[in-house]
Parts: structure tokens; C-alpha cells; sequence
């Protein structure tokens, strides 16, 4: 154990065969399978089954849990706020979402100013998709071909790495960019180097050809999650923000899963020191409960309200999570989280650059801070699906949690990102483990 005591896990009332049973029987299917676990308890890092066993949490959660599961500072703002100020009607502002607010933007650049909280990354990016089509007066929505942003129906008709088929007509006026794909892209340099450039300058040509005249935004992940954990190349924000100026669209930067600290920059788009005029936020932002926000400038949230925006949903500005964001803003400021980020995810990545020195194939390491991810690969280079999700579903049944992207052509790619109050301890843990696991998978597939 590393700091965590192992809890009593009191044992369910309900059976695993029945657990199981009813679970198959009543709940819809929502994309990919189950986990074959059933976690009944998390603490920080841990997670703990039925029976007790201890399981490492490498997702924290849904990409969310930022602080680890239980942080006992979070656990008291809830306590206090659900006994005194949980839910009001929308149109009710209160003390905690004041106090968001003005925590947020201190840590933005001061352009980013004007706020409003939600409950899900697919609400926050409706807001900023809607916002941006009333301010340029526009409505075609540029996104990367690996691009997820959500499941409501703005922010799915710019989603393309899942989710298209079988509902009909998407919303109009959604065009795409090649995702910048460093391992794979067959934009080259004669040297072989990736020439990202032409192929982003490629992206505009098309898109040019394909528009209306009505161009309103871009909306972009600064490192694609679902897509593969592609880090956007040096240069490329920049690159794509000037794409943007010239043609009166703005840039919407989704930090659903690397803002408050996780890529070792308290906003990943601060690593090129590109600001964007509408960011999102969710996931991290609520370190477990469901909360984000949409950031604008002063001058985009004037002339939206001038043109009659609206946007009410049930839990807008709800006040128990917006305390939950504010004591979030507070411990990542206070403790320099992006910071630990920074120096664990060297750690991290130190680890996982081991494991690919000593199994081939693993075809590539990338990511940022903590958030990493490793590409499972055929002699060939192709994707290998099959075998990345054995090698998580061995990881898991050796004691750790870590996603393995279930899609088509990108199954092997594994999506690592720990709650920031992660020990080194537990990522040398996590680490002997995957270990053990891609021992384990490829003697088995070799027939050893």
C-alpha cells in the first residue's frame, strides 16, 4: 500500500450472479461492454471491488476525478452544501457560483472573463457551438476527423470519432480537418519527419471549397483523447488560430480532460500561449460531479446577449457543485497540481518508454504531463485492436484500471491519465503492472 489504508469493504446484499443479471437485463447498452468489475468503493488513487481487491484507478474515474476519488476537502464542501445549498431555480445566482466565477478567471488570461456553469462537457461545447453561431452570424462548424465533443446535438454533429451512424441527418454545416496524427499521417517530409503544416494548410483548401461563406468556429481538444491521445504538434494551435483570423471564424478550445493542471500547464493552451475567444471546461473541473463551464470574452458575451441569447438547462449555476469548482480552483492553485503533473508525468513517461523498449509492440508513447497514452501495434504497424484490449482486461485483472479506446482502427491505444494526486509509488505499481500484463498477453499469444 502506498498511504491508503485498506478499508472493510462491506460485502453487498445483492449476489454477483444477481448483480450481473439484473444489470444485463435492465440497463441499455451505451457503446463498447461492461467492465467485468464491480467497484463498490474509491479512495484517492484506489479502488476496491466486492471481495476487497485493490484495484489502481488510471483513469481517474471518467477522466474526470482530478484530486482522486474522496479528497476530504471536496468531501466537506458537498457535506456542507448539500445540507444547506444544494439546487435553485436557473435564474437564481448564488454566493458559490460568484465565487467560481472569480476563481476561474484569476486563472485564466484576463480576455477570458465571463462565465457560465453546466453539468456536462456535451452542454458546455452546445453553449460555446451556439454562441459562436450568433456572434460571427455564421454556422459551419470545423472539427478534426478523430474529434470528440460530446453527444447532445451540436456538439455530436462536430464529433467523428464515434457515434455518426444510424440516426439520420447530422446537423448542417459541420466540416473536418485531418487530425494531426504524428505516428501515422502520410504527410512527410523527404526526410520522413512529419510535415504537419501542409497537411493543416491541405485541411483549409478542402474546407474553403466545401463552405457556404458561413464559417463560425473551429473546436478543437489540445490533445485528442478519444481519438488516441494525440498531442497537437508545436506550432499547430498557433497555426490554427491564424486560419481562424483570416476568416472571421473563432477558435473554441475543449479542455474537457487536460484543464486545471493534468498536462503539467494549468491549461494546456497555454503551452503555446495561445488563447482562445471561447473555452470549455468539464470533467476535471468538477473532480468527479458533474460540472463545467463555458468561458468567453467580454465582448462575445455582449453582443450574444444584445442578439437574445438563450440557454437555460435545469442545473445551470447550480450552487453545491459551483462550491464543489471553486475548493477545486483553490487546491490545484494552492498546491501547484500542475506542477506535480508536470514532474509525475516525466515519471510516468519515463515508465512507459521502458515498457516500449522492451516490448515492440508498443508503437508509440505521447502525451503531456498526466496525461499519456501508448499505441499497441502489429509487426506491421497496423492497429492492434484485439490485443490491446487483452492486455487491458489482463491489466485489470492484475490490479489496475487503464482505458483502452474501443474503436475501430484505434483499439490499441491505451488512454492513461491518473488523478493528479497520484504518488510515484503507485505509478511504479502501475507500471510493474501493466508489465506483468504484457507478459503475460503476448506469452499467451505466442503459445508459450
Amino acid at each position: 500500500m502506498t498511504g491508503i489504508v485498506h478499508p472493510e469493504v462491506s460485502k453487498p446484499t445483492r449476489s454477483n450472479a444477481d448483480f450481473w443479471k439484473v444489470a444485463n437485463s435492465k440497463l441499455i447498452r451505451y457503446g463498447g461492454q461492461w467492465s467485468a468489475v464491480r467497484i463498490v468503493r474509491a479512495q484517492g488513487t484506489v479502488m476496491w471491488d466486492e471481495s476487497g481487491k485493490r484495484v489502481l484507478d488510471w483513469t481517474s474515474g471518467q477522466m474526470s476525478s482530478v484530486l482522486g476519488h474522496g479528497h476530504p476537502e471536496i468531501v466537506q464542501v458537498v457535506d456542507e452544501y448539500m445540507r444547506n445549498l444544494d439546487h435553485l431555480f436557473s435564474g437564481m445566482i448564488s454566493d458559490p457560483v460568484v465565487d467560481l466565477a472569480e476563481a476561474l478567471t484569476n486563472m485564466l488570461p484576463p480576455q477570458l472573463n465571463k462565465c457560465m456553469f453546466l453539468s456536462t462537457g456535451s452542454e458546455t461545447n452546445e453553449c460555446a457551438l451556439k454562441m459562436a453561431k450568433m456572434y460571427t452570424g455564421g454556422h459551419e462548424i470545423v472539427s478534426l476527423s478523430a474529434s470528440y465533443h460530446g453527444m447532445t446535438h451540436g456538439s455530436g454533429a462536430a464529433t467523428f470519432s464515434v457515434g455518426r451512424k444510424g440516426y439520420g441527418p447530422q446537423l448542417p454545416g459541420n466540416l473536418i480537418l485531418p487530425v494531426p496524427y504524428a505516428y501515422r499521417s502520410p504527410f512527410r517530409h523527404s526526410d520522413g519527419s512529419y510535415d504537419w503544416r501542409t497537411e493543416l494548410d491541405y485541411g483549409w483548401d478542402l474546407i474553403d471549397r466545401q463552405s457556404t461563406g458561413a464559417l463560425a468556429a473551429v473546436i478543437i481538444e489540445p490533445i485528442v483523447s478519444t481519438g488516441g491521445i494525440l498531442t497537437l504538434p508545436e506550432g499547430y494551435l498557433k497555426a490554427l488560430k491564424q486560419h481562424c483570423e483570416k476568416r472571421g471564424m473563432l477558435l473554441i478550445v475543449d479542455e474537457a480532460q487536460t484543464g486545471m493542471g493534468r498536462t503539467g500547464d494549468m491549461f494546456a493552451f497555454e503551452h503555446e500561449g495561445v488563447v482562445p475567444d471561447i473555452l470549455t471546461l468539464s470533467k476535471t473541473l468538477g473532480a468527479g460531479l458533474p460540472l463545467g463551464a463555458t468561458i468567453v470574452t467580454e465582448d462575445i458575451e455582449r453582443v450574444c446577449s444584445e442578439r437574445g441569447f438563450f440557454y437555460y438547462t435545469t442545473h445551470l449555476n447550480d450552487p453545491l457543485v459551483a462550491a464543489v469548482g471553486a475548493k477545486v480552483c483553490e487546491i490545484i492553485t494552492r498546491d501547484r497540481m500542475d506542477k506535480q503533473a508536470a514532474e509525475k508525468g516525466e515519471l510516468l513517461k519515463h515508465g512507459l518508454l521502458s515498457l516500449q523498449k522492451k516490448y515492440p509492440c508498443i508503437g508509440d508513447v505521447r502525451g503531456r504531463g498526466l496525461m499519456m497514452g501508448i499505441e499497441i501495434v502489429e509487426a506491421d504497424k497496423k492497429p492492434a485492436d484485439e490485443l490491446g484490449t487483452r492486455i487491458s482486461e489482463r491489466c485489470m485483472q492484475l490490479g489496475l484500471s487503464c482505458n483502452v479506446v474501443q474503436l475501430k482502427g484505434m483499439g490499441g491505444t491505451f488512454r492513461i491519465a491518473p488523478p493528479l494526486t497520484i504518488t510515484p509509488e503507485e505509478i511504479a505499481e502501475g507500471i510493474a503492472i501493466m508489465d506483468q500484463a504484457f507478459a503475460d498477453v503476448l506469452a499467451e499469444r505466442n503459445g508459450a
